[in-house]
């Protein structure tokens, strides 16, 4: 059989080590150390924010975001629809409602119009909205301009989750630089990745000093162990932040040779017919985290996007179905939704390709070979 294709897996680059090593040298093995506040201070720079917490997911950064938003029991977040569970699931764990929008077709994120549509509808009824969970889906920056205004207009703070997008920018400023909160990720098939691990950014210096408290267990200044609060075991480890701090050096390494996978794959095989790709617009420039198309039978000849995932499952290629909007989920089937089809046409017809900055000439070759096959 041959050698297995990942969709996105682990690249490390060798700098990593010297870190790592650093903390086994100097003992620094626990959750915090100097590799935390070296790792806060290189995202900041970077991203272009002031204020960063290190953490042990991006879903624990969501969670802390709608708390440091003060969000409770049975208030109303917004939500894309389109994405990854772990956007929607802390405002569960928060007693909220979440309700679900629709994706606009340009980007395949959150759409302005069904967004302003569930904003009035909330707030005429007296149930304004704590928060907005936008997604920045396989690295492709949303329409923040209209987005952010929308949000303004009804004084309703924006979470912007760029888990996907470390390194893609929005008129140039960086993706993760204009939430009220904004979230990373560094899961092992992130473009960059601390093993597991996520971080918190805010301007609000105060948010973030509060975001660590809590995720340190909310202990209070004393010599016993003293909570007046709920805390959350949601610190990043010195060893993983080390591990961070090597990927962060190569980042716009990873970034180009990711868009690279996609011009291949659009140069390859975007001349077939009924294939399509994500594309970007004028004001964004994607990371390209995941390079992502859609098939439709009817201009295909009958051709599905199962059929093709099927042929690279045979071919020992992973290759998997775009997100299953969140209020298709059966754990949310209850909850609201604002808008039309566009996020379950997608996961219809869309299809997450190979993405890894790892991958091969020919792997590539590989797979762009058994799709056009089924064309054949």
């Amino acid at each position: 059989m041959n050698n297995k294709i990942w969709l996105s897996s682990p690249h490390m680059s060798g700098r990593e080590i010297a870190y790592v090593q650093q903390a086994f040298d100097t003992n620094w093995i626990a959750p915090l150390g100097p590799h935390v506040d070296g790792f806060e201070r290189e995202l900041c720079d970077y991203i272009g924010t002031p204020h960063a917490a290190a953490l042990s997911s991006g879903t624990a950064a969501l969670h802390l975001a709608l708390i440091m938003l003060d969000v409770k029991k049975d208030d109303v977040v917004m939500c894309q629809s389109f994405t990854f569970s772990a956007s929607a699931n802390p405002i569960v764990y928060q007693g909220a409602t979440p309700v679900f929008i629709d994706s606009e077709r340009d980007t395949w994120n959150l759409c302005p119009d069904a967004l302003e549509k569930a904003l009035t509808y909330y707030t005429d009824r007296g149930k304004k909205p704590k928060a907005v969970i936008g997604v920045h889906l396989y690295g492709m920056p949303a329409k923040l301009q209209e987005v952010l205004q929308i949000c303004e207009d009804f004084e309703v703070p924006f979470i912007e989750d760029a888990a996907e997008a470390l390194g893609s920018t929005y008129y140039g400023r960086k993706a993760g630089s204009f939430g009220a909160m904004s979230v990373l990720s560094f899961n092992g098939n992130k473009i960059i990745t601390t093993s597991g691990g996520g971080a918190l950014l805010s301007k609000n210096e105060e948010s973030i000093r509060q975001a660590r408290f809590l995720a340190m267990q909310a202990r209070d200044a004393a010599p016993h162990y003293q909570h007046s609060q709920i805390g959350y075991n949601y610190r990043m480890s010195n060893v993983c932040a080390g591990i961070g701090r090597g990927q962060l050096e190569v980042i716009d390494e990873r970034v180009a040779q990711r868009r690279a996978n996609f011009d291949f794959y659009k140069g390859t095989l975007g001349t077939l017919p009924g294939i399509s790709f994500q594309e970007e617009g004028e004001w964004s420039f994607s990371n390209r985290w995941l390079s992502c198309m859609t098939v439709f039978p009817q201009q295909a000849g009958g051709i599905t996007r199962e059929r093709i995932r099927l042929a690279l499952e045979k071919e020992n290629i992973e290759s998997r179905p775009l997100w299953k909007p969140m209020h298709r989920q059966p754990v949310f089937s209850e909850a609201p939704y604002f808008g039309g089809k566009v996020a379950e046409s997608l996961f219809e017809h869309g299809l997450c390709l190979p993405s890894g900055s790892n991958l091969s000439e020919l792997d590539l070759q590989r797979i762009a070979e058994c799709i056009k096959d089924q064309f054949s």
